[in-house]
C-alpha cells in the first residue's frame, strides 16, 4: 500500500508530433503494449509456493521500474490520442459548468467569518477571514464570489504551491486567540507534511519548521503551545508531540505513544475549548484521552480504558460528556450494541467517566454515526434504511427523550453535519444533496427544526447555453439480489427520456469497505454522462456502511467475497431491469473500491464492457502479508492476518486480483495510479497490469502513473478536471456512448 518517495524531477523527453520521424509515427498508428520483464520470486506461506514474477516493480528506485511505469504511460497516452477531441469537450463541459470565482459559505468562530474562495484560473482555494460586524447574523455571500469587503487572506494555497507540480494542506488551524495560523504542507504526494506557524498580525512565517509530520494538529488554550501527531516507518500516525511556539522541532516534548501496531492516533480540539482529545483506535478498538486545553503540560486523561471490540467517541457538552459507544456492558449481555448507542457520562474529575447512561438507547437497524454537542442541544446523526439523518435533542433531554429529526423530501439523499465551530450557537450548520439536487448549505434553527438555505452549489449553464434543471432529470432506488437472497440497495440516476430498453450506456460505481458508505450525491462532471444518454447507479455493497454495522461485518474478514458477489449481483440486476447491456456497461471504483475492480473483472468478465480502476488495492494478498508496509497490521481486522492464519491466506488468495488473473477474455481496462501514493502503491496496478498482459486476453488494457502525486491524484483544481475529462472520455468511448 505504500512505497517511500521517489519522483524523477527530470522530465521525460517527447518528441515533436510534427516532426518527420516515419518510425514514431508508425508507434503512434500501431502502439505496441509494453511487456514487463520476468523475475521469478518465490512466496511461501502456510505450505503453499507461489511465484511471483512481477515482484521486481515493487522498488520505486530502479531504472527499471520507472522505465516501465514511463513506457505504460506512453502507451496509455498512445491508445487514448483519438479521445482527445472528447476530452477537451468534456472538460469544457466540467469547466463551463462551475462557478470558477466562488465563495464557500461563511463560518462564524468568535469574532470572525471563516471561508474559503476560488478564484477563475487559479488550482486552488484562498482561505480566508472578515470580521463580524455589529448585528451581522446572516453570513455575507456575495453571489459573484468576490472577496468579503474588509476580507483578510490567511493563506493563499497558489502562493504556497508556487513551482510545486504538487500540494495538499495536512493541517490547518487558527488559535483561540486569532492570532496564529498553524498549517502543513505536501509537496509530493505521499501524505508527509511539513508543519509551520504564520503570525497573522505581522504576517510573518515564524522560523518554527516540523518535517515528518501527519494530517491535523491542535492549540492549547493560551497559544503557547502545538500538539501534533506523526508517523513511524509504516506510515502509521502513533506519536503526539507539544510544540512551544518559538522553539525548535529538536526541543519538542512527547506527549503520547501508541505502541500497539493495530492502532493509530488523532489529534483535535473540543468545540467548547475546555479539551483536546488524543484519539486512539484499530478498526474493531477505540480508545479517548482528553487533556486540558488550559493545562497543556499536564497528562491526558483515559475516558474509559481500551477493552478489545468496544468502540467509543466523546464530546464534552457543558456539564457532562457524551458518549457514543457499542458496548453491551457486560459479558453475558445482549451481544453489543453494534448500531451503537449515544449516552452520557461525567467530565474528567468531576465523577467516573466510565459510569455510561443511556441518552439514545441502541436500536438496531439505526445506526448512530456521530454526534455534535452545543451549549443547550446535541444534534445526533445517524443512518436507517440505507439513507442518513439527524436528530435534535435538547441539552437536557433524558433517557429516551426521543428528540426532533430533520425531514428531507426527496426519495434518496444524502444530509450530513456541515461546519459547527461555535459551542453556544441556536442554529446548526448542514449540508444536503441528492442525485439531481447540488449540494446544498442550510443552517437549522435547532429550537424549531426550521431550515434555512444559505447556498446551493451553483451549476452554470453548459457550452451550449443550456441551463442545468433538476426536472431534467430522475433519480430511483431499487434492490438487487443478491445470491443468498440478500436485498442490495442501488441508486440510479438518468435523464427524463432514457429508454428501459436495454440500449443505454451505464456506469456502475462501487467501493463496499471499511463501512464507509457512498452516498447519493451530485456531481457536476457527471452530467457529461447523463447529457450523452448515461444511466448512472451506485452500487450499496456489503462492505460499507448503507445498511448499518451488520452490512459492514457481513463483508470484510472471511465474508469478503460478498462485496464482490453483491456489486456483480447489481450489475445483473441493471441487465435484467433493462437499464442497459453488458456490452455497454462500465464499473469503476478506486482504492478498496479498486480492489472490488480487479475481483469482479476475475469473477464476471464478460458482465462489463469496461472497468475503470483508480489507485486500485489489486495485490491485496502480498500487501497484507507484509507487516513492513503501511496499513498492514492497522488492516489485519478488516482483511484478517493471512500471514499468522492459514484460513485467511487460503481464502484472500481466492479473491486478491492479482492472484487470480486467467487466460480468458477479459474487458476493457483503465488503471490509474500515483507513484508517491502511500496508501495503495503504485505496483500494485502495475503488477496487475503485466499479469494482464502475459496470462489474459480482450483489453486493452492501459495503466497510467501520475510520478508526482498521491492517493488522491493530481491535486490542482484545473489538473484533476483534466484527468477526469480522460477517464469520461474513456468510458464514453468504452461504453459506446454519445460523443
Amino acid at each position: 500500500m505504500n512505497v517511500k518517495s521517489l519522483a524523477d524531477p527530470r522530465p521525460r523527453p517527447r518528441t515533436p508530433l510534427t516532426l518527420p520521424d516515419a518510425r514514431l509515427d508508425l508507434r503512434i498508428m500501431n502502439p505496441v503494449p509494453p511487456s514487463a520483464k520476468r523475475v521469478p520470486s518465490q512466496r511461501s506461506h502456510h505450505g503453499d509456493t507461489v511465484t511471483d514474477e512481477y515482484a521486481w516493480l515493487t522498488d520505486s528506485k530502479a531504472p527499471d521500474t520507472i522505465a516501465y511505469l514511463e513506457a505504460e504511460n506512453a502507451y496509455t497516452e498512445s491508445l487514448t490520442a483519438g479521445l482527445a477531441g472528447l476530452r477537451k469537450v468534456i472538460f469544457g463541459e466540467i469547466k463551463a459548468r462551475t462557478q470558477e470565482t466562488d465563495l464557500s459559505v461563511p463560518v462564524r468562530k468568535g469574532r470572525y467569518w471563516r471561508y474559503s474562495r476560488t478564484v477563475e484560473g487559479q488550482q486552488y482555494a484562498l482561505h480566508c477571514r472578515r470580521e463580524v460586524r455589529p448585528g451581522e447574523v446572516t453570513p455575507p455571500m456575495p453571489e459573484d464570489g468576490k472577496p468579503l469587503d474588509g476580507e483578510e487572506v490567511l493563506l493563499d494555497g497558489n502562493q504556497v504551491a508556487e513551482g510545486q507540480k504538487f500540494f495538499s494542506l495536512g493541517a490547518y488551524s487558527v488559535s483561540h486567540d486569532d492570532k496564529l495560523l498553524a498549517y502543513s504542507t505536501d509537496f509530493a504526494g505521499d501524505e508527509r507534511f511539513t508543519l509551520r506557524i504564520k503570525n497573522l498580525v505581522t504576517g510573518e512565517i515564524l522560523p518554527d519548521e516540523v518535517p515528518g509530520t501527519f494530517y491535523g494538529c491542535a492549540w492549547s488554550l493560551d497559544a503557547t503551545a502545538l500538539f501534533y501527531v506523526t508517523v513511524d516507518d509504516a506510515w502509521r500516525p502513533y506519536r503526539v508531540w507539544r510544540h512551544a511556539v518559538g522553539t525548535a522541532a529538536d526541543a519538542d516534548v512527547l506527549v503520547f505513544e501508541e505502541a500497539d501496531q493495530r492502532f493509530w492516533v488523532s489529534i483535535g480540539a473540543s468545540r467548547s475549548e475546555r479539551y483536546i482529545a488524543i484519539r486512539t483506535a484499530s478498526v474493531l478498538t477505540s480508545e479517548v484521552r482528553l487533556l486540558d486545553a488550559a493545562r497543556p503540560t499536564q497528562e491526558a486523561v483515559v475516558v474509559a480504558p481500551r477493552r478489545q471490540g468496544v468502540e467509543y467517541d466523546v464530546e464534552d457538552a457543558a456539564d457532562r460528556l457524551l458518549v457514543l459507544h457499542n458496548d453491551s456492558g457486560s459479558a453475558g449481555d445482549d451481544g453489543g450494541k453494534e448500531d451503537f448507542e449515544l449516552a452520557t457520562a461525567a467530565l474528567p474529575g468531576a465523577g467516573d467517566t466510565t459510569d455510561w447512561t443511556p441518552l439514545v438507547p441502541h436500536s438496531p437497524g439505526t445506526r448512530l454515526l456521530g454526534m455534535d454537542a452545543f451549549a443547550d442541544y446535541t444534534v445526533v446523526y445517524y443512518r436507517r434504511d440505507g439513507l442518513t439523518g439527524l436528530r435534535v435533542l435538547p441539552a437536557d433531554a433524558g433517557p429516551g427523550s426521543g428528540g426532533r429529526d430533520i425531514s428531507f423530501p426527496e426519495p434518496i439523499y444524502s444530509v450530513g453535519p456541515g461546519a459547527n465551530p461555535e459551542f453556544a450557537t441556536t442554529t446548526f450548520r448542514l449540508s444536503y444533496t441528492s442525485m439531481v439536487t447540488p449540494g446544498s448549505v442550510y443552517d437549522c434553527d435547532l429550537a424549531t427544526g426550521a431550515l434555512t438555505l444559505l447556498k446551493q452549489q451553483p451549476v452554470l449553464p453548459s457550452p451550449s447555453g443550456v441551463a442545468y434543471d433538476p426536472a431534467d432529470y430522475e433519480q430511483h432506488r431499487e434492490w438487487a439480489l443478491a445470491a443468498d437472497g440478500t436485498q442490495v440497495p442501488l441508486s440510479i440516476v438518468c435523464r427524463k427520456g432514457t429508454p428501459r430498453d436495454g440500449s443505454a450506456p451505464c456506469l456502475l460505481y462501487g467501493y463496499g469497505s471499511y463501512e464507509h458508505s457512498i452516498d447519493p450525491s451530485f456531481s457536476i462532471s457527471r452530467l457529461s454522462l447523463l447529457d450523452r444518454g448515461f444511466v448512472f447507479a451506485i452500487a450499496h455493497i456489503r462492505g460499507g456502511g448503507e445498511m448499518g454495522r451488520a452490512w459492514y461485518t457481513h463483508g470484510k474478514l472471511l465474508e469478503k467475497r460478498n462485496t464482490f458477489t453483491d456489486f456483480v449481483a447489481c450489475a445483473e440486476h441493471l441487465v435484467a431491469a433493462r437499464w442497459t447491456s453488458p456490452s455497454r456497461l462500465v464499473a469503476r471504483g478506486g482504492s478498496a473500491g479498486g480492489l472490488l475492480m480487479g475481483a469482479v473483472a476475475n469473477l464476471a468478465p464478460r458482465q462489463f464492457a469496461g472497468i475503470v480502476a483508480q489507485v486500485p488495492f489489486v495485490d491485496a494478498l502480498n500487501t497484507i502479508l507484509d507487516p513492513s508496509l503501511p496499513l498492514t497490521v492497522t488492516e489485519w481486522e478488516e482483511w484478517g492476518d493471512p500471514l499468522h492464519n492459514a484460513d485467511v491466506y487460503a481464502y484472500m488468495k481466492s479473491y486478491a486480483p492479482y492472484e487470480n488473473v486467467a487466460a480468458v477474455d477479459y474487458p476493457a481496462i483503465f488503471a490509474l495510479t500515483s507513484l508517491n501514493d502511500t496508501r495503495v502503491s503504485f505496483h500494485e496496478p502495475a503488477k496487475w497490469m503485466a499479469r494482464l498482459r502475459a496470462t489474459a486476453t480482450g483489453g486493452p488494457f492501459l495503466l497510467k502513473t501520475e510520478m508526482v502525486a498521491g492517493h488522491g491524484g493530481r491535486s490542482g483544481r484545473y489538473d484533476a478536471w483534466e484527468e477526469e475529462a480522460l477517464v469520461l472520455a474513456w468510458i464514453v468511448e468504452t461504453a459506446g456512448g454519445s460523443r
